[in-house]
């Protein structure tokens, strides 16, 4: 079940199936990421409830892709980087969103985290099951240890697409059926439930999926959509105990 908490009087979003590490969503009240305003006060903010330095709260260049990497404290640029892998306890990491779906992962038995960006041609791409993937090649995770938390994005009652991305996700998930529907010969998909999917696929069993549409919920979240393609993003965050 996902609730709101407070920094500093600004609301995140929290899952209860987390408990064991910092793992949670911001809303637009404390914005990480935009062109539109400076940002630095809130990465301070961010960074001293996390106890953290600021220069020790890690975010990648995102670019729709699949690439994962890891994130180690002597390095500060992941170019061309959708997931992110966290194994340090003394790192945080942010990625950011606005329609997209935020997946946070994290391995109970390891303790280690990852945090990937699944819009569609990252859900198609599979991002979040192959971040999986590399969590244990590298690390020696097992699905059955993690848990997955899928934060705020366009729900399925406003998510239309066109043929061609359509037959992409469909081909990502078995009963497909299940997470799409025609309304008035528009096409809709339910992007936060095909990436639930593509984990239940590979054997992840605790899931929670956030309620909110990010355009539904526009005053809590920010919109690509919904907001003449804004720069600012909310963001999923991960820290490690």
């Amino acid at each position: 079940m996902f609730y709101f908490e407070k920094i500093d009087g600004k609301r995140i979003l929290k899952s209860d199936l987390i408990k064991d590490v910092e793992a949670f969503f911001t809303t637009r009240e404390i914005c990480l990421k935009s062109q539109e305003f400076d940002t630095t006060e809130n990465k301070k903010i961010i960074a001293k409830y996390l106890n953290i330095s600021p220069e020790n709260l890690i975010s990648p260049t995102q670019t729709h892709s699949a690439n994962i990497d890891v994130a180690i404290e002597t390095r500060q640029n992941y170019p061309d980087t959708d997931a992110l892998i966290l194994t340090e306890k003394d790192l945080g990491i942010f990625l950011n969103f606005a329609d997209c779906t935020p997946v946070i992962l994290y391995d109970k038995k390891q303790n280690i985290g990852a945090i990937a960006h699944a819009g569609w041609r990252g859900t198609a791409q599979k991002i979040a099951p192959l971040t999986v993937e590399k969590m244990g090649t590298n690390f020696n995770s097992k699905p059955k240890d993690i848990i997955a938390i899928i934060g705020p994005a366009i729900g399925f009652c406003c998510y239309s697409v066109g043929e061609e991305v359509y037959e992409k996700l469909k081909a990502t998930v078995k009963n497909f059926d299940e997470l799409s529907e025609i309304r008035e010969g528009n096409i809709f998909v339910d992007l936060k439930n095909i990436n639930k999917r593509q984990l239940e696929e590979i054997g992840i069993q605790e899931i929670d999926v956030c309620p909110y549409c990010t355009v539904c919920d526009n005053d809590k979240f920010f919109s690509y959509r919904n907001e003449n393609a804004t720069t600012s993003r909310h963001s999923a965050v991960l820290k490690l105990r």
